[in-house]
């Protein structure tokens, strides 16, 4: 049956920020972002990235691909200018796991773009596999019905049990296959996965707003819903060879509830250009330095 999303500002917002999650886009032209010397040989590191919107940063200026809603400016291209890297980006709004090794909608398998050669690979993927686009659109519908309730919490792990959490564990398998493969097609690579920033206040207290349309008691379970996510993700990292950044961390304090100039994660009617509950061009700067941070002292051997 389809669902009927609300009509408010709030509500269409929402409807294009989860079309920006679950869509297919077709891949961009390489971008490269080229500096003097990078690795000890001089040769520039070469650096793929992967993943979803998160990585691509949809409606942040400058978008480069229309299809796949990838911004110039996200945590790729900037982590790729600080470390005089070549890069080739291919992350794209609404990615699963799956679309990292088959054809969707015209657009190549992500992975594809690896090769033995590739220094380094960054990958930012889990949110879509859960639908959490799906929950967030469900939490917007609900929230009428008990606005200082946890109707959404209710609807998704009301009885003996929670959705999310089950399709949490049922990514955990897809995660750690998407890095074997990488390792696979990329066995010299220094494999990097990003975790998602902080989307909601981590004391749990929510906003009243239009553009954040809410309830009340659904902040924390989102809040934590998230987090579980996040420990997933750093599990599968370290079971399979992989460094996690931990971009929650870093970012707290400057969720979608903050005013605008704090906030660095985009409400469902965003007042900075990015799509619904996204980071701004703020929020992928952030999310890079965390990256950077994380390779900071690594040396390049090839």
């Amino acid at each position: 049956m389809r669902k009927v999303f609300p009509t408010s500002r709030a509500g269409r917002a929402l409807t294009v920020g989860a079309a920006l999650l679950c869509a297919g886009a077709a891949l961009a032209p390489v971008g490269t972002a080229a500096a003097s010397t990078a690795t000890e040989s001089g040769r520039l590191v070469d650096y793929v990235a992967l993943g979803d919107s998160y990585a691509s940063a949809p409606l942040v200026p400058t978008q480069v691909d229309a299809k796949c809603l990838r911004s110039n400016q996200n945590y790729p291209s900037l982590v790729a200018s600080s470390r005089s890297a070549t890069l080739t980006d291919v992350s794209c709004s609404g990615a699963t796991t799956a679309d990292m090794t088959v054809t969707r909608n015209g657009v190549p398998p992500q992975l594809d773009a690896l090769d033995r050669g590739t220094d380094l690979v960054t990958v930012t993927i889990g949110g879509n596999d859960i639908g959490f686009s799906t929950v967030l659109s469900t939490c917007v519908q609900l929230m009428s019905t008990d606005a200082p309730g946890a109707p959404c919490r209710s609807h998704f792990a009301g009885t003996s049990t929670d959705q999310i959490s089950d399709a949490i564990v049922r990514t955990a398998p897809k995660v750690a296959r998407v890095l074997r493969d990488i390792h696979r097609r990329a066995p010299h690579a220094r494999v990097v996965l990003v975790g998602y920033p902080d989307l909601f206040p981590e004391d749990g207290v929510g906003c009243t707003s239009k553009s954040v349309p809410l309830a009340a008691g659904d902040f924390a379970w989102l809040r934590d819903k998230e987090k579980e996510l996040n420990a997933m993700l750093a599990r599968q990292a370290r079971h399979n060879r992989a460094q996690y950044v931990n971009t929650y961390t870093p970012t707290v304090g400057h969720d979608l509830c903050r005013p605008a100039g704090e906030r660095w994660i985009e409400t469902f009617a965003p007042e900075t250009p990015a799509a619904p509950v996204h980071p701004n061009a703020t929020g992928e700067g952030e999310m890079a330095s965390a990256v950077e941070s994380a390779l900071a002292r690594h040396t390049w051997r090839r």
